[in-house]
């Protein structure tokens, strides 16, 4: 078991090679630095623990979350076990079905992404985060909810203020009371007038006969926007830093659209947006030959797990034609992300896209300072400088 680890740069840290590190000498760390639980805590650092960890769910509860990010978000589907979670996973489950995405896919992934590119393609420059990136997920996903179009830059800041809430507890407490007092008024508009849209299927969704309590629903929505938005455009503009630093393979892409599917799942367990889920031990347990008594919180580090020499060679490049393996980028077990499947789908079309639309992509040498991926929680590039053929 190794020693405490240092003191976290949250928003600019670099850890992956303290996590190498530490998978070297032991793939359980315990922590008494960890801002989510001041008292001390276990990391789990290798694929094969963080992937058996995920699974049993039974001495590794989800639990936990209702502390942390659910004093922010509400009542949770993250913290629910058993019997409970699947319940109340299945009836969210519904709205991310493939019909479902297969509609959202022409009448609002694509226009929405069309319109941001509309804007810059004559250009010839642009800032990808600022321009596309940060404004493309969070719109797609305030559509899905109703969100009128002229309030997403406001959810977008909310959702981050959320996430962050742990961090600064002040701010993402001004932030989800907010985001409430926001949608009360659709909620009670569609309450009494459903219109069969996803926001009108939450309102008036049962579980075991009765209705979600307002509690549920805004729970349901504070992690909805947050996750939805923010995690998915942290990997987009991971996956165009990816191309655009690695110029041949750019070019093969740009050349071969087939290859985009392989270049979402390189990007994802190369720099995943999230790094890491909590848990909480319902049992005394042991990982790796590590005790762990119960009640001791879990962190279960995927970005390191996704970095795991044993299984990837060299995993700290990004490259294409490595050969297929499950990663854990959007967790495994029963809380597997659900929102996966339009993540996916959003990163497919906005790539093939942008390949469309900004010709000659690359990157702006002379603005390059700030397109770096960093964070230690979530990872991603502040800025992606580039230039393109006017269009």
């Amino acid at each position: 078991m190794g020693d405490d680890a240092a003191a976290i740069d949250w928003l600019h840290g670099q850890p992956y090679d303290d996590w190498a590190t530490a998978r070297q000498k032991c793939p359980v760390r315990a922590t008494k630095h960890d801002a989510m639980s001041p008292q001390g805590s276990f990391q789990i650092l290798s694929y094969h623990d963080a992937e058996s960890v995920l699974r049993d769910a039974d001495t590794f509860s989800s639990s936990i979350n209702s502390e942390h990010i659910g004093q922010f978000m509400g009542d949770l589907i993250l913290a629910m076990n058993g019997d409970e979670h699947r319940k109340y996973r299945n009836l969210v489950a519904k709205a991310f079905r493939a019909s479902q995405l297969e509609h959202w896919d022409e009448t609002l992934v694509r226009p929405t992404l069309s319109r941001l590119l509309d804007a810059i393609a004559p250009l010839g420059r642009a800032d990808l985060v600022e321009s596309v990136t940060s404004r493309y997920p969070i719109e797609v996903i305030c559509g899905i909810v109703g969100v009128p179009l002229d309030d997403a830059k406001q959810f977008a800041q909310w959702a981050e203020e959320i996430n962050t809430g742990p961090l600064w507890p002040e701010r993402g407490h001004a932030a989800s009371q907010a985001m409430v007092d926001y949608l009360r008024p659709m909620v009670e508009e569609r309450r009494a007038r459903p219109t069969g849209d996803f926001l009108s299927d939450l309102v008036h969704a049962e579980v075991d006969g009765e209705q979600l309590s307002d509690s549920k629903i805004y729970g349901f929505l504070r992690l909805l926007l947050p996750a939805g938005g923010e995690t998915t455009f942290r990997v987009m503009g991971n996956a165009l830093f990816a191309l655009l630093t690695h110029p041949d393979a750019m070019q093969r892409v740009v050349d071969n659209r087939s290859l985009i599917p392989e270049v979402i799942e390189a990007t994802l367990r190369w720099e995943t947006s999230v790094t890491q889920v909590s848990r909480v031990a319902t049992r005394d347990a042991e990982v790796a030959q590590c005790p762990i008594s119960a009640g001791s919180p879990v962190g279960v580090i995927t970005a390191s797990a996704n970095h795991d020499e044993s299984r990837w060679d060299a995993p700290d490049e990004w490259r294409l034609g490595r050969p297929v393996q499950h990663h854990l980028a959007f967790g495994t077990g029963p809380h597997q992300c659900l929102g996966m499947h339009l993540a996916r789908l959003e990163l497919r079309i906005g790539l093939d896209t942008i390949l469309d639309r900004l010709l000659n992509l690359r990157l702006d040498e002379e603005r390059t300072a700030d397109a770096i991926v960093e964070g230690y929680a979530f990872r991603g590039p502040r800025a992606l400088p580039v230039l393109f053929d006017p269009a």
